[in-house]
């Protein structure tokens, strides 16, 4: 060959192969730095997509820092419906629920009916609210269809599920289970789609072999992820303490940071009520993804925040013995009569509001709940019920302190004054109009102390028509009762005595009966103000709030009083005596010979129409000569209040026989496992 051809060859070969490598690198340089950002992004949207990264939920602890409530790690379903074609929807989700009944894994869904026929409505499982907003969007009622339940009116739950069948086209030939839990899910997908979201999480602390099934099988839509479940440390305190759950209106949580329609949030107790600190901030991720959805790779991350430790006022070595006397004093009396009952027991610390025990009997665990939700709800006891702070009792008798200090203040009479009681109160100029005393016989001339003591309801009916029912409210009020205490979970307001016009009450009321009602927290926190000196206190679970990382304090509950009585020394010291006479000389002496620090206490038998079966309430503070804590218990149909005694006398030794142990064990704000 010819040399000067060969080389004329070779150069332009070469200058054809500068050419390509020229283009490539300028195509290079283009993508890599002039348009790099923009192909970048590019490739995000279209092969990247954003996850939440849930917070761990935040620990409770009672007051001395043992651990209440934790977390656990678990894996979660989550089934994305943005992954698959809408005539592919029923299809996807029968054959998730084929694996998961196969496996015995519980399906969650946002439905509020029940599982199985008749599908009455059943908002345990699921919000009404977004019930109805769906069901108006579908226009098949409107707005106004709703009862005072918040649950449509013109739609029965019957009929919604066979609506809800027809609008998913779901074959009728599947199996009813099948079928209500097909619905379920389709709701729950629509109802998020409501609200901005293509997820729902419908399986929640599910195993590995499971998960290995899951990706092995490549179920289109079905995605796996993180989460934590709470973890009971204890099997006490559960009304105090609370649960969590699904976001039951996201219309509450739409415009709080930190929230996505698969958060956990409290739905009752101090879960809730606390809800802000314990829930902490959910973290960011850019997750890539390949044609078949899974994860390929993360971009970039925000780390969550976790919740807050949350510490409370309560004691909880204290709250295991004040239910467990709680539970063997009611046992007892439904084991000689066979009659079930209720009972509550409230204890607060004289001085701060802190509520040191909550009792509500019957009560239920935490850790079970959810399975034995069905039998919860039907048991004529109403074991959910708080009935330390939602109970509504008359006072009866226990009401008689603070009846005696309005008395003494208003001057309605002094402490000298001393009045005979001959076992009849008749209402003067109106003989048709009287009341007995409980000692027929009388107590015969009787101050004020003495009055409180045998508790006689002569003296006292005397005082309520000397001072009438405005002057009764005003200090009724003045004590917190009638309104709510301020608990963070809630309580009733209870009511004080009324009257009709041209009626007059008062000499009733004054012993505590009439139309008056009143929590068991109401009375302690009344007692405690009584003993105190008359600071009142707002009643309070919450203690302080820790970061979860380095435990520093974020917040320490320090409230003033929200009141302040005035009381003459003379006078509440001769009603505080009157109470001591009575646990040291009187009708409940006798139990309170067992107690390990000198006390005053007052009982009450609360009528209720049936003599048989009177409720009975109790109060007492201790010790005498410098109050710590109050204590108050009501019993149903639990008869005399002195038959209560032996329980306050329980709690009392229970709280006085800690206090000393655990101070000297335990330093202050040190968290416990």
């Amino acid at each position: 060959m010819d040399p000067k051809r060969f080389t004329r060859r070779l150069i332009a070969l070469g200058a054809a192969m500068f050419l390509c490598a020229l283009v490539f690198v300028v195509t290079l340089f283009d993508a890599q730095i002039v348009n790099g950002d923009d192909y970048l992004d590019k490739s995000i949207r279209t092969n990247a997509k954003p996850e939440t990264v849930k917070a761990s939920r935040g620990i409770l602890t009672d007051r001395n820092g043992k651990v209440l409530v934790s977390n656990r790690a678990v894996y979660t379903l989550n089934f994305d419906s943005s992954l698959v074609s809408s005539d592919e929807l029923n299809d996807a989700l029968l054959r998730v629920i084929e694996l998961m009944n196969a496996q015995g894994v519980e399906i969650k869904d946002t439905l509020p009916l029940a599982r199985t026929s008749p599908y009455a409505y059943d908002t345990a499982n699921g919000s009404a609210k977004t019930l109805v907003k769906y069901l108006v969007s579908l226009k098949w009622i409107n707005e106004k269809n709703v009862g005072d339940d918040g649950l449509p009116t013109t739609l029965t739950g019957s009929a919604l599920y066979l609506k809800l069948r027809s609008e998913y086209g779901i074959d009728e030939t599947l199996p009813t289970g099948t079928v209500r839990t097909l619905i379920g899910l389709r709701y729950s997908l629509a109802s998020a789609k409501m609200n901005g979201s293509t997820t729902f999480e419908f399986a929640s602390d599910v195993d590995v072999s499971l998960i290995s099934l899951i990706k092995d099988g490549d179920y289109a839509g079905v995605q796996v992820d993180t989460s934590s479940v709470r973890v009971y440390e204890t099997d006490y305190a559960a009304h105090v303490l609370g649960y969590t759950g699904s976001i039951q209106d996201w219309d509450d949580y739409k415009d709080k940071d930190g929230y996505t329609l698969a958060s956990t949030v409290g739905i009752s107790g101090v879960e809730n009520a606390f809800e802000d600190y314990l829930h902490g901030s959910d973290g960011k991720r850019l997750v890539t993804l390949n044609e078949s959805g899974k994860i390929t790779g993360e971009l970039y991350s925000v780390e969550p925040k976790p919740g807050s430790t949350v510490a409370l006022t309560i004691d909880i070595d204290f709250q295991a013995q004040v239910e467990e006397a709680l539970k063997n004093t009611v046992s007892s009396m439904t084991k000689s009569d066979g009659i079930d009952r209720g009972a509550a027991v409230a204890v607060v610390q004289v001085g701060t509001g802190d509520v040191l025990a909550l009792a509500s009997y019957p009560t239920y665990s935490l850790s079970t709940f959810r399975q034995d939700l069905a039998e919860l709800s039907t048991d004529p006891l109403q074991p959910m019920w708080n009935r330390a702070t939602q109970g509504k009792y008359a006072p009866g008798s226990t009401l008689k302190p603070l009846t005696a200090i309005a008395a003494l203040e208003s001057g309605a009479t002094t402490v000298r004054e001393k009045i005979y009681d001959s076992g009849k109160w008749t209402y003067p100029g109106y003989s048709a109009s009287y009341t007995y005393c409980w000692k027929r016989s009388g107590h015969g001339s009787l101050n004020v102390r003495g009055a409180i003591m045998n508790s006689c309801n002569y003296f006292f009916a005397e005082m309520g028509y000397r001072m009438g029912m405005d002057t009764l409210r005003e200090y009724y009020a003045k004590f917190g009762l009638g309104a709510p205490t301020g608990i963070e979970i809630g309580d009733t307001a209870g009511r004080l005595p009324s009257q009709n016009e041209g009626e007059n009450l008062a000499p009733w009321a004054a012993f505590g009966q009439a139309n008056q009602e009143y929590s068991p927290l109401q009375l302690a926190n009344y007692i405690a103000t009584l003993c105190g000196g008359g600071d009142r206190y707002a009643t309070h679970l919450l203690k302080n709030i820790r970061s979860s990382g380095s435990g520093a304090l974020e917040y320490v509950y320090d409230a003033e009083p929200v009141e302040r009585v005035e009381m003459s020394s003379e006078n509440l010291s001769a009603v505080l005596a009157g109470m001591h006479d009575l646990a040291t000389d009187g009708a409940v002496s006798q139990y309170f010979k067992a107690c390990i620090v000198d006390a005053a206490a007052k009982t009450g038998t609360i009528q209720t129409g049936d003599t048989k079966n009177n409720n009975g309430a109790f109060v007492c503070f201790a010790p005498y000569d410098d109050p710590q804590i109050a204590v108050a218990i009501v019993i149903e149909k639990g008869g005399s209040g002195a038959a209560l005694a032996s329980t306050a006398v329980q709690a009392l030794n229970a709280y006085f026989s800690n206090t000393s142990a655990s101070s000297a064990i335990t330093g202050e704000n040190t968290l416990l496992g």
